[in-house]
């Protein structure tokens, strides 16, 4: 018998910020060069993650799947990120990182990632350069998620695939490292308190249509595999 139902659509901005964690320093921007990742990827240090299993919402069965965590190698590490569309069946209209379920046929998380990411957004295999993992994150839809963080040569085109990406834009992984942008929310539903974090990003391309910035409000997934980067780049 079913006994949960889907959380009601509402929009997550419309929920009250109840912290914002800039009590907590920034990882310092000598960590976030493409050879300081990998020298921490290769030697990690002891810390655990902050986030790892949402309350669960639903009765799907559990489902593995990987996601890409994709840095361009600008002048500033970037982290590549995609708007979903609003018809899919699960996280509809969201910021993601690129990815999705795992196929029989995949070797390993990695090779799940990096597939989704040719899939959805034609990322080339070629400009990509594992670093390595973080830990499991359970979404409360019951998708089992390998985090893959890697680093990505610039130079490629994209060609997001229509039905399952509206947009991809990059966001500077030092705003994203910095806990002054995380903001704590909490939301009830049928007597369960479930809490997550947002890292709203102003982005500076200006609209054609509405002649302003616009806000990319990344948040609960998302947010939450970007809070254990941190914690494990700040450790």
């Amino acid at each position: 018998m079913n006994s949960s139902r889907p959380l009601p659509k509402f929009d997550p901005r419309s929920i009250p910020v109840l912290g914002i964690d800039d009590h907590l320093a920034g990882v310092a921007l000598e960590r976030l060069l493409p050879q300081a990742l990998r020298d921490r990827f290769r030697h990690p240090p002891i810390w655990m993650p902050e986030h790892s299993v949402e309350k669960k919402f639903t009765d799907r069965q559990p489902a593995l799947a990987a996601v890409l965590l994709p840095l361009v190698m600008r002048d500033e590490l970037t982290l590549l990120l995609t708007e979903r569309t609003d018809n899919l069946s699960t996280h509809s209209g969201q910021i993601a990182f690129p990815g999705g379920r795992t196929d029989e046929s995949d070797h390993d998380a990695v090779d799940t990632a990096l597939r989704e990411a040719e899939e959805e957004i034609g990322l080339p295999r070629g400009h990509v350069e594992v670093l390595g993992t973080l830990p499991t994150y359970v979404t409360g839809t019951a998708f089992i998620i390998t985090p893959v963080v890697a680093l990505v040569k610039p130079g490629f085109e994209l060609q997001p695939n229509p039905g399952e990406v509206a947009d991809v834009f990059e966001v500077p992984l030092g705003y994203l490292m910095n806990p002054a942008h995380h903001r704590r929310h909490e939301f009830e539903f049928e007597g369960v308190i479930r809490q997550w974090l947002s890292m709203p990003y102003t982005d500076p391309v200006l609209q054609v249509d509405a002649g302003q910035a616009r806000e990319r409000y990344i948040w609960g997934a998302t947010a939450g595999m970007l809070r254990n980067l941190y914690r494990f780049l700040s450790a």
